[in-house]
């Protein structure tokens, strides 16, 4: 679409809507903006903006008339069955959001884009750390903190973007056509935003529907919804298995990770020289494999950056230890599956710190996981009772319900012994109680970091 001349609504003042509205401010674009928090709740963000040519702010409200816009660019989280959202739609107005503008504003073709239910964080900025070390114009953008359009706008046609992308920014993509994309996993999340389970596998799809012959995407062997989308998709296949030996792709024999290709195959590395916890990350570790793997990068650069690699924050991170006592900060487990694989990494004596946000999921196999590993359960946030519900109806009684974090981390201090693990991995969102998971568990830091060792 040419924008010039165009009014443009952009829905949402989260990490994403301002960098579109910077882009689009520099685009010479007629600008309106629109939030449903009030201006006192957005006063720093206003005064960041206070030098962009924004026509009308509307806030705190969910509608406006839609009469004049051209184009609403919608923040990812902003549901689709919002009013404002609803009524552009019924009247035609194109709807998409910042994924699919910054490929309309792309100068280059080198985007891989990664998406999954759980692990984008982890791949996205793995791959991007293992690029770098061959391409230092390598921006590392998306659903991880840096909006894609306050980097694209200023990009040259070398320059090389790794985006994570979520099943919201998918949603509304219509030509967006990643090089390389990768997709880790799939499991139920967001029911509540998408609507059903078929609707978020779909948006997900979105992220190969466009690419061609001479393209790639990596996908995980060992999930058995991923595996039937084969058929779905017109370019180059790579796969990863933990699980099997493929004939082609990338897998584990023993310790090893090997790639095999049709002539030959290739020890990458051992999996004990990687730092990080978890048979999740190891899956997020072969998955980069292939993507860096079609980029046609060195196998020894591949290697010795994961080797180097310690992971990121919110996820699995080490806090430090208390009177031997350990704690580890998952805030970014916002999904029971996300948390399972929490729960199997520490493996052993855990004083589960759990709830929030309630996304309309079942936390039914999340309980299931805990077996001999979790002595205790501390819930808090939105979902308390219906964890406690579902815990106790699987037979699992050691459970106490707090009513904020600084509750919840003193109860766990006190009920742990030497050598118990402390796990922060609520299964759910935090917007009950904070505005993201990195404030969530930058909280919970900050607690613990306060404990007293008597």
């Amino acid at each position: 679409m040419d924008l010039k001349d165009k009014r443009v609504l952009v829905v949402g003042l989260g990490i994403s809507g301002i960098s579109t509205i910077k882009a689009l401010d520099r685009l010479g674009v007629s600008l309106e903006v629109m939030d449903k928090k009030p201006r006192e709740e957005l006063n720093d963000i206003l005064k960041d903006l206070s030098n962009i040519n924004v026509e009308r702010y509307h806030l705190g409200i969910e509608n406006i008339n839609l009469e004049d816009i051209d184009l609403i660019v919608k923040s990812p989280g902003v549901p689709p069955y919002t009013k404002v959202i609803e009524d552009g739609r019924k009247m035609g107005i194109e709807i998409i959001t910042d994924v699919e503008m910054g490929f309309w504003l792309s100068p280059t073709d080198n985007i891989i884009a990664i998406t999954g239910t759980n692990g984008k964080t982890t791949a996205t900025t793995l791959i991007g750390e293992i690029i770098k070390r061959v391409h230092k114009n390598t921006h590392v953008v998306g659903n991880i903190g840096v909006g894609i359009l306050e980097r694209i706008i200023d990009a040259k046609q070398d320059d090389v973007f790794v985006m994570e992308v979520s099943s919201f920014q998918l949603e509304n993509t219509k030509f967006f056509k990643p090089k390389v994309s990768l997709i880790l996993n799939i499991s139920p999340d967001h029911l509540d935003w998408h609507g059903s389970y078929e609707n978020y596998i779909n948006a997900k799809k979105k992220i190969f529907k466009n690419q061609a012959e001479g393209d790639y995407i990596i996908l995980n062997y060992d999930d058995k919804i991923i595996r039937t989308f084969e058929k779905e998709i017109n370019t180059n296949i790579i796969w990863f298995s933990m699980l099997e030996k493929l004939d082609k792709g990338i897998y584990l024999d023993g310790d090893d990770i090997i790639i095999k290709d049709e002539s030959e195959e290739n020890k990458i590395m051992s999996i004990s020289d990687i730092r990080i916890l978890g048979k999740h990350n190891l899956e997020n570790i072969l998955g980069s494999i292939g993507v860096c793997y079609a980029l046609g990068i060195d196998r020894e650069i591949i290697s010795s950056t994961i080797r180097d690699f310690n992971g990121v924050e919110h996820r699995l991170e080490y806090v430090g230890e208390k009177k031997g006592i350990n704690f580890y900060n998952d805030s970014k487990g916002t999904n029971p599956d996300a948390s399972i694989k929490a729960i199997e990494a520490i493996g052993h004596s855990i004083i589960l710190i759990a709830g929030g946000y309630d996304k309309g999921i079942e936390f039914d196999s999340f309980v299931d996981s805990f077996n001999d590993k979790v002595k205790h359960l501390i819930l808090l946030g939105e979902t308390k009772e219906k964890i406690r519900d579902t815990a106790f109806n699987h037979g699992f009684k050691d459970f106490y319900i707090v009513n904020d974090m600084d509750e919840a981390v003193d109860l766990s201090y006190r009920l742990a012994n030497l050598g118990d693990n402390i796990l922060l991995s609520p299964a759910c969102a935090s917007w009950d109680m904070y505005s993201s998971f990195e404030e969530r568990g930058r909280h919970f830091k900050r607690i613990v970091e306060n404990l007293e060792e008597e």
